[in-house]
């Protein structure tokens, strides 16, 4: 899947033709991971966002330790779009990162082929119960880390462990900002849920 279109807001264009393949793909993470980002960065619409101010009300609940720069939070959802070889569009669904918007993100959830897991490389053990949610819905999921520029660099190996991945899970270093690595992780997703698919009933 190296072909990717040009990000192009030009038009409308939300009705894919029939003969396209369509996936529901959630964006998940914890609090502050960079969801919001990496959607607004590959999504060929102008994306659906949810993001509001943060406020005093939310000290306490949203850990901020870490995050200088975070002013705002997704309280709903984000949306976006991606249109991957002509023939696969791929829907992306930004959840909010905080526990207390669990049953929000299990209607997100509903339907989703998969779940693409950002995680912060300064907060690792902040992505854990994110993963478990994840696992308890029973979607395959993708993880991305998300390189900020202050954040410890790990190899691969090293990120596994510390995540305890199993060995098919895919995981992919990207900068949400830049689209060519953030493609990458969201084609790593799609491609690992179209293998764990049912294969078709043949009909006699």
């Amino acid at each position: 899947m190296d072909s990717v279109p040009s990000t192009d807001r030009g038009g409308v264009g939300y009705l894919p033709s029939a003969a396209e393949t369509l996936m529901k793909l959630v964006v998940t993470g914890p609090f502050g991971v960079g969801k919001t980002t990496l959607i607004r960065t590959l999504s060929e619409i102008e994306t659906l966002h949810t993001e509001e101010a943060m406020t005093q009300a939310g000290e306490g609940l949203d850990d901020t330790a870490g995050l200088p720069q975070k002013t705002t939070t997704t309280v709903a959802v984000d949306f976006g779009r991606l249109t991957v070889q002509d023939d696969l569009v791929l829907y992306m669904f930004g959840t909010p990162g905080q526990e207390r918007f669990l049953p929000l993100w299990e209607d997100i959830a509903r339907g989703a082929l998969g779940a693409l897991v950002m995680v912060d490389t300064r907060r690792l053990e902040d992505s854990f119960s994110v993963m478990d949610m994840v696992e308890e819905q029973g979607l395959p999921y993708a993880v991305a880390v998300n390189r900020f520029p202050d954040a410890p660099a790990h190899p691969d190996e090293v990120l596994r462990k510390h995540l305890d991945l199993d060995p098919h899970t895919p995981l992919v270093q990207c900068d949400a900002r830049e689209r060519r690595g953030s493609i990458d992780a969201l084609i790593a997703l799609a491609e690992h849920a179209l293998t764990r698919l049912p294969a078709p009933q043949e009909t006699s």
